[in-house]
């Protein structure tokens, strides 16, 4: 039996999906519902579905990035999702990502019907269809990684961890270090103590700022790490390279 989730935030609507469809038909079963989507995705994470119905707008949730961190850590599952946007670029992204129907609200049990049966049909075709597969989770996996570092880009400045990346890109800490270090070469440690060290050096041209005002400005507390780190890479200290620069 294929093993389905549910996720909306409209308990009337999961509640009404679970029971009223013949799930049986398509030799499916409905393992978990959820009402969030962060509940939703620890659920994901737990049961290992083969296809999802969800809900994109619910409190909380970037419905793209949830996409884009199931498909990237899941490429085999099948989703599905109930939509109010009619926007166009909005779905082209999403069927990018690798969402095989848009339904959109209010929608009736026929529609939710046709996508079902087409998730379950491309499950079975699985073989035949795995250069669509790769690429849908290739797609997913630069969108992780794009808002990944642009999270971590607007947030150098404080002590922001793989943890906190991981949970506003909507997958597992694991994952998203390893994917950082497929896309970048680098570790996660380094993806952001290079860009702190980037504007640091712009910094240091400007010798009316202290050394270790820089060094707290740029997100570091303890000014010996800034220096080790400083120094790793650019090969000298902050204070030789300003002299040099300046």
């Amino acid at each position: 039996m294929y093993k389905i989730v549910i996720i909306d935030d409209e308990p009337i609507i999961v509640e009404g999906l679970s029971r009223t469809m013949p799930w049986g038909e398509w030799e499916c079963i409905v393992a978990g519902t959820a009402y969030d989507g962060f509940e939703g995705q620890k659920l994901i994470r737990n049961i290992k579905p083969n296809l999802i119905i969800t809900d994109i707008s619910m409190p909380r949730m970037n419905g793209l990035a949830m996409i884009a961190g199931l498909k990237g850590e899941f490429p085999d599952m099948e989703i599905s999702i109930l939509t109010g946007f009619r926007d166009f670029e909005y779905a082209q992204k999403a069927i990018q990502l690798g969402v095989t129907r848009l339904i959109l609200k209010p929608s009736n049990l026929k529609e939710i019907e046709e996508a079902v049966s087409t998730m379950v049909g491309n499950l079975k075709k699985k073989n035949i269809h795995s250069e669509a597969e790769e690429s849908e989770s290739n797609s997913a996996n630069s969108f992780i990684v794009k808002n990944a570092l642009k999270y971590i880009q607007e947030n150098y400045t404080r002590k922001v961890t793989l943890a906190e990346v991981a949970e506003k890109t909507y997958v597992s800490q694991w994952y998203l270090s390893k994917l950082l270090n497929k896309h970048t070469g680098k570790s996660f440690s380094d993806i952001l103590n290079q860009i702190r060290i980037n504007v640091a050096k712009d910094l240091l041209r400007n010798p009316s700022m202290r050394i270790g005002n820089i060094a707290e400005e740029v997100g570091f507390i303890d000014m010996a790490h800034f220096s080790r780190v400083f120094k790793k890479f650019e090969g000298c200290s902050a204070n030789e390279y300003r002299n040099k620069n300046s």
